[in-house]
C-alpha cells in the first residue's frame, strides 16, 4: 500500500491536509485485521514521515489551518502504541503465560521504526518556523509526543517475556533518539530538564500517563507498568522528585504491599529511593514517614530472604528520618523505634534455622549495631545469645553468616566495652570453640575464608583482652598447647603478643 501518492509534487500545493491524511491512515489501520496489510501501512507511513514536506507535516497554517497538530500526532502515536500494547491480565497474580506475548516483539519493531522516523524528522526540523511566525511548532510537538514514546520505549527495554533481543535494541535506539532530539545527554536530564535551563523535563507528563494504570484496581493488569514506573522513579534525584512526591509515594506503597514477594521487593526499592532523594522534612509531613515505617516493619514478619535483605537497610534509612541519632547526648536516651526494630530482629535471628535467612540477618546486624552505638547495651543479653548461637553453626563454604557475626561482635565490643567483663567467659568460650572447629575440620571452606575467620576471631579476642584489662591473656595461659591445633596455638600467641604491656 503506497500512501506517498497523496503528497503533492514539488512546487504544487498539497491536495489534502496532514490531518486528513493521518486520520485516514488511523482509520484504515484500526479496521484492518490482516497483519500483512497493517505492516504495509506502517512501512508507507514511515516513508511518508521521512519524505514529506516539513511545512505540510508539522505546520498549523496554510493547508493545515485551524487544525490541532499536537492533538493529531498524539492521537496517531497512541493508535500505533495500542497496536503493540501488551495484553491485559485479569488474574490476581498480575502475570500471563509467556505464550500470551507471542508477536509483541515483532509488532513493537514495526511501530518503533515509524516513531524513529518521526523523531529524526522532528530533530532535523526543530528550528523550522512556518509563515514568518515567531513560534517553532516542531519543538513544541516533539515535547508533546516524547512522554508517550518514553513509556513505550521503557516497556520494551528490559529482558521480559514480551521482549526479544531485537525489540530491546529498537527500544534503546528510540530512547537514545529522544534524548538527542531534546538536546539532553541522559534519561535523567530528559525527565528532569537541564540544570539552569528553560526546558522543562517530561517527568510530569510521564507520571500522568502512568497514573491511571497505577491505581489499586488496575496496576496488575499491565505487567510492564510497575517496571516502567520503578525505572523512571530511580532516574530522578534531588531536588526534582520532591515536587512529584504525591504522585510516586502512593504507587510505591501499593506495590510494596502486594502478596507476591517480587512485587514487595520492587516496591521497597522504590520507597528506599524516595527516602534517599526527598528531604526528611517532606517525608515527615502528613505522617508519610510514619506510614512508611509501619509498612516496612510489617514486612519483617515475612520470612523471605530477598525481601528481608531490602527491608532492613530501608528501615534504618526511615528511622534516621523519624528518630534523633542514638549517639545524641543532648537528651536522655529513651527507648525508641530503633530498639523496637533491633529487638524484633534479634528475636527472629535467635529462632531462625534456615541458612539463607540467617545469612541475611547476620549481614545486616553490624549495620544496626553501628547505628545504635552505645545504646546497644540495652540488647546485650539477647545479642550475646545470637552471637554465640551463630558462631556454632557452619553455614556453607563462604561462611558468610559467621564472618558477619564476628563483625557484629567486634562492633559490639567497641561500643559496649564497659559491659564486656560480665560476659567474658561466654564469649571467650565461643571464640575458642570457633577457632578449634575451623582448624580441626575446615571441610569445603576455602583457605582464604578459613584465614579470614581465624583473623577476625583473633581480633575479637584481642579487643576483649584490652577492654577487660588483660583477663583474656591470663585465662589463655591455662590452655594446654600440646592438646590444641597448631593454628589455634598461633592465634593464642598472637593475642598474647598484642596484650596490654602490664598484662604480658
Amino acid at each position: 500500500m503506497d500512501l506517498t501518492g497523496i503528497l503533492c509534487s514539488p512546487g504544487e500545493a498539497p491536495s489534502l491536509s496532514v490531518v486528513k491524511v493521518l486520520s485516514q491512515i488511523q482509520d484504515l489501520f484500526q479496521v484492518e485485521s490482516c497483519p500483512q496489510t497493517k505492516e504495509a501501512i506502517l512501512q508507507s507511513t514511515q516513508h511518508l514521515l521521512e519524505t514529506g514536506d516539513c511545512h505540510w507535516l508539522f505546520s498549523d497554517c496554510c493547508a493545515n489551518q485551524d487544525t490541532n497538530i499536537r492533538a493529531l500526532y498524539l492521537d496517531f502515536t497512541s493508535t500505533l502504541i495500542h497496536y503493540a500494547a501488551l495484553p491485559l491480565c485479569d488474574t490476581d497474580s498480575g502475570e500471563l503465560p509467556p505464550g500470551s506475548y507471542a508477536g509483541i516483539p515483532e509488532k513493537m519493531c514495526l511501530v518503533n521504526r515509524v516513531f524513529l522516523s518521526l523523531l529524526r524528522r522532528l530533530e532535523a526540523d526543530k528550528g523550522f518556523v512556518p509563515c514568518d511566525r515567531a513560534a517553532a511548532p516542531v519543538r513544541a510537538l516533539a515535547h508533546k509526543v516524547t512522554p508517550l514514546l518514553f513509556v513505550f520505549a521503557l516497556t520494551h527495554s528490559q529482558d521480559w517475556p514480551w521482549t526479544s533481543s531485537q525489540s530491546k535494541q529498537e527500544a534503546a535506539e528510540l530512547l537514545n533518539c529522544m534524548i538527542r532530539a531534546a538536546g539532553c545527554t541522559s534519561a535523567t536530564e530528559l525527565l528532569c530538564g537541564q540544570d539552569g535551563g528553560t526546558d522543562v523535563g517530561i517527568l510530569g507528563p510521564v507520571l500522568e500517563i502512568l497514573k491511571p494504570d497505577l491505581k489499586k484496581e488496575r496496576w496488575k493488569r499491565n505487567e510492564a507498568t510497575k517496571h516502567v514506573f520503578s525505572w523512571t522513579l530511580t532516574q530522578v534525584g534531588r531536588p526534582w522528585l520532591v515536587e512529584f512526591l504525591d504522585c510516586v509515594f502512593p504507587p510505591s506503597l501499593l506495590i510494596s504491599d502486594d502478596y507476591r514477594t517480587e512485587n514487595k521487593v520492587l516496591g521497597v526499592h522504590c520507597l528506599r529511593h524516595i527516602i534517599h532523594t526527598v528531604p526528611a522534612a517532606d517525608l515527615r509531613q502528613y505522617n508519610r514517614a510514619q506510614v512508611l515505617y509501619h509498612a516496612l516493619f510489617n514486612h519483617l514478619y515475612t520470612p523471605e530472604p530477598q525481601l528481608i535483605q531490602v527491608v532492613l537497610p530501608c528501615l534504618l534509612d526511615v528511622l534516621s528520618v523519624l528518630e534523633k541519632p542514638p549517639e545524641n547526648r543532648t537528651a536522655p536516651r529513651k527507648s525508641n523505634r530503633y530498639d523496637v526494630v533491633l529487638r524484633l530482629v534479634l528475636t527472629q535471628m535467635e529462632m531462625e534455622h534456615k541458612i539463607p535467612l540467617r545469612r541475611v540477618y547476620a549481614r545486616n546486624l553490624p549495620l544496626f549495631i553501628a547505628r545504635l552505638g552505645v545504646v546497644t547495651v540495652r540488647h546485650l543479653k539477647r545479642l550475646e545469645r545470637v552471637i554465640v548461637g551463630y558462631l556454632e553453626v557452619y553455614d556453607g563454604p563462604d561462611e558468610e553468616a559467621r564472618l558477619c557475626v564476628l563483625d557484629a561482635l567486634e562492633k559490639t565490643i567497641q561500643q559496649a566495652w564497659t559491659r564486656m567483663g560480665s560476659r567474658l567467659s561466654v564469649l571467650l568460650q565461643a571464640l575458642l570453640r570457633l577457632l578449634c572447629d575451623v582448624c580441626a575440620d575446615p571441610g569445603p571452606t576455602a583457605p582464604a575464608v578459613q584465614e579470614e575467620l581465624l583473623r577476625r576471631a583473633t581480633h575479637c579476642l584481642t579487643l576483649l583482652d584490652h577492654c577487660c584489662q588483660g583477663r583474656v591473656t591470663v585465662l589463655l595461659k591455662e590452655v594446654d598447647g600440646s592438646c590444641a591445633h597448631s593454628r589455634v596455638v598461633e592465634c593464642i600467641e598472637r593475642v598474647r603478643r598484642d596484650a596490654p604491656p602490664d598484662c604480658k
